[in-house]
């Protein structure tokens, strides 16, 4: 298994690695040792604003994974991502105990506003936290193991397997929005208090949620990266490039894919379970069909099929959303839209991936130059003259 991760950091991975892991030092320090009045103070707003672009960048590379890699154009992410953020949601609204409006040790205030009288089957053991993470692993990965394996398996592929991607995340939207699902209908999960038994309001915890999201993401790089490079990544890549002359050399691309598509259901409850504390709710809209459709864009923009191109475009397009959003809030889906088509039609490579492409076209036109001109080639010897002996051409009369 070290072995395994090691192969993985090349130059790209290690530096994505080595910028992370420092943000997360680095962000927290500045809001907890700093004071107030500096210039290099961050208060604490900023870190939970950062913090969230952080978890959407996870959510890049998820998808990232198998629309990149493996040619599948999900347009359900978000579902997954939705799964995680109300598994680690239950959590801490268990952990509110007596303190909701309603005083109930055991009943959330949704659940006595309705009158339920017990608490459903599938709220038992959120009181724990390790059976919270263990769920915001299992639940979006069993949904993916299920749905893949039927889609593959039947080679639904193209503009049909995402059609049935974005109809799998309206499902769930509608069938979250019911108040008798247990999980708080239109208004979804909020008025959380505490996590692990630290107030979740506070600065210390916020930062800790910071770095706590800048480290999933490091290891979200670390795994895509192990992939990728790997005897699998290959497979995968070739099932994504032609399919069914990999399915002829003997491999089974329906199982290439369904692996691929569980991790990344995985890393994306991971995203959705760091999202929900540091935003403070979690309700059925973050099913909405747009909200997968927006992760498409993040990694169209940054570069899909590249590394660190989807961290770019989900931090610059959502550094862009909150610009937009507070200043001329109505243009931000023309502003979006127009975004979209621009990388299409002048940049179908995304910002890192047409970048990439630009430094691989100048190094290869400067070693085809240096061929040319014989700047890099030794000069041969004459055939009589002994191995190891300087040659000097003489010089012309």
């Amino acid at each position: 298994m070290s072995h395994f991760f090691l192969r993985a950091l090349d130059r790209q991975a290690s530096l994505a690695i080595l910028a992370l892991l420092v943000l997360a030092a680095v962000v927290p320090a500045l809001n907890l040792l700093t004071p107030p009045g500096s210039a290099l103070h961050l208060s604490t707003f900023t870190v939970s604003l950062f913090g969230k672009y952080l978890t959407y960048a996870l959510l890049a590379v998820a998808l990232n994974l198998v629309w990149g890699y493996c040619g599948i154009l999900s347009l359900g992410h978000g579902a997954f991502f939705a799964l995680g953020g109300y598994a680690m949601g239950m959590y801490l609204m268990r952990q509110i105990g007596s303190r909701g409006v309603y005083g109930n040790p055991l009943l959330p205030d949704f659940m006595v506003f309705l009158n339920w009288k017990t608490l459903p089957w599938f709220w038992h053991g959120f009181d724990h936290f390790w059976f919270a993470a263990i769920m915001v692993l299992l639940v979006p990965g069993l949904l993916a193991f299920v749905f893949g394996w039927f889609a593959f398996r039947s080679r639904v592929t193209g503009v049909y397997l995402s059609i049935i991607t974005q109809a799998l995340t309206y499902a769930l939207l509608l069938s979250f929005f019911r108040n008798d699902m247990g999980f708080g209908g239109n208004n979804g999960l909020t008025d959380f208090k505490d996590i692990l038994g630290f107030d979740i309001q506070s600065d210390a915890t916020r930062s800790v949620l910071f770095a706590a999201s800048a480290v999933a993401l490091a290891l979200g790089v670390l795994v895509t990266s192990a992939i990728i490079r790997s005897k699998y990544g290959k497979i995968l890549i070739a099932v994504r490039d032609a399919e069914s002359r990999t399915r002829f050399l003997g491999y089974r691309p329906e199982r290439v894919k369904l692996f691929a598509f569980v991790v990344s259901a995985c890393m994306a409850g991971v995203a959705g379970a760091l999202y929900v504390p540091q935003v403070g709710i979690i309700n059925p809209g973050e099913f909405a069909p747009a909200n997968s459709i927006e992760i498409v864009i993040w990694t169209a923009v940054g570069g899909r099929a590249t590394l660190i191109g989807p961290i770019v475009g989900a931090l610059l397009v959502n550094a862009g959303k909150s610009f937009f959003t507070g200043w001329l809030p109505e243009l931000w889906l023309f502003v979006l839209g127009g975004l979209f088509v621009a990388v299409t039609l002048f940049l179908p490579r995304g910002i890192i991936g047409t970048l990439a492409h630009g430094w691989s076209g100048l190094r290869q036109r400067r070693a085809s130059s240096s061929a040319e001109t014989g700047t890099d080639a030794e000069p041969r010897l004459p055939p009589d003259m002994p191995a190891g002996s300087k040659y000097e051409p003489a010089a012309a009369e």
